[in-house]
C-alpha cells in the first residue's frame, strides 16, 4: 500500500564536524567561531549540505609512497558534537582505512583519518571517526507506531528496482521526533540495488511462511511466502 511506503535515500560520503574542529580547520582567531553555509537542504527537518568541503587523506600507499586521498566531501550541517566522517566501504577502501560498520554516533574505535581544508591547507588528524553508516531508516514516534515497529528494531526493506529488485537485511530503525520518514543507505549499496531516481521500499516480514495462499506451493508473484515454485 502506498501510505506504508518508505523513500529510500543514497547517502554519499560526508563529513560532520564539532565547534572546535571546524574553527580550527578554518582557521578562525582564537575566541571567534566559523559558521556553515547552507548550500542545499535535507530531507531530515534542519539539516543541510553546506557549502564548505574538505579531503581526506587516508594511508599511505606503499606502491606510490603517497598518501590515498579522496577530495571535495562536503560538510553537513549544523555542526555536531562530535567529529565523524562516514564513506561507503569502497570508499575506505581507496583510503586503506579499515572502517567499521556503525550507526551515526558510534566512533569509539573507528579508523584514523587527516582532514585537509584545501582553502588553506590546515590540516586536523582524527584518531578515530571513520565509519561505514549502517542502514538505517528515520521515523517519527507516529510512523513508528504506524508501521508497528520500536526504536532500535532490526528490519527488512523490500526495494523494487528495475533489474535488480533488493531486500535489505540488518536495517535499523531509529525514532525521533526530529525526524521525518526515509531510509538511508550509502552509495555501495545503493548501486547494488540500482537505487536510482525517486525510490521507495516497503517493511516485509522474511522469517514468516505466512500467506493468504492456501496449501504447501504459492503461484502468487507478489506474496513474499516461502512456499514459491522454483
Amino acid at each position: 500500500m502506498e501510505e506504508y511506503q518508505i523513500l529510500v535515500e543514497t547517502s554519499a560520503r560526508h563529513i560532520h564536524l564539532d565547534q572546535a574542529a571546524f574553527d580550527y580547520l578554518m582557521g578562525v582567531p582564537e575566541g571567534e567561531h566559523a559558521e556553515l553555509t547552507v548550500r542545499s537542504m535535507l530531507s531530515q527537518p534542519g539539516q543541510y549540505v553546506s557549502t564548505t568541503r574538505l579531503n581526506l587523506i587516508g594511508e599511505v600507499n606503499p606502491k606510490t609512497g603517497k598518501p590515498r586521498v579522496i577530495n571535495g566531501v562536503s560538510i553537513l550541517g549544523p555542526l555536531r558534537n562530535l567529529n565523524q566522517v562516514e564513506v561507503s566501504a569502497t570508499d575506505a577502501r581507496t583510503l586503506g582505512v579499515k572502517a567499521p560498520i556503525r550507526l551515526s554516533g558510534d566512533v569509539k574505535g573507528s579508523a584514523p583519518i587527516t582532514l585537509q581544508n584545501p582553502e588553506n591547507g590546515r590540516e586536523l588528524h582524527l584518531d578515530e571517526g571513520v565509519i561505514v553508516a549502517k542502514r538505517h531508516i528515520h521515523m517519527t514516534p507516529a510512523d513508528a507506531e504506524k508501521f508497528g515497529v520500536e526504536d532500535g528494531a532490526n528490519v527488512f526493506v523490500l526495494v523494487r528496482t528495475e533489474g535488480r529488485t533488493t531486500i535489505f537485511g540488518d536495517v535499523i530503525v531509529r525514532v525521533s521526533e526530529k525526524f521525518s520518514l526515509a531510509m538511508h543507505i550509502d552509495t555501495d549499496e545503493s548501486n547494488a540495488a540500482n537505487c536510482a531516481g525517486e525510490v521507495y521500499g516497503e517493511l516485509v516480514d522474511c522469517m514468516t511462511d505466512e500467506c493468504d495462499c492456501e496449501g504447501e506451493e504459492c503461484d502468487d508473484p507478489s506474496c513474499e511466502c516461502h512456499h514459491h515454485h522454483e
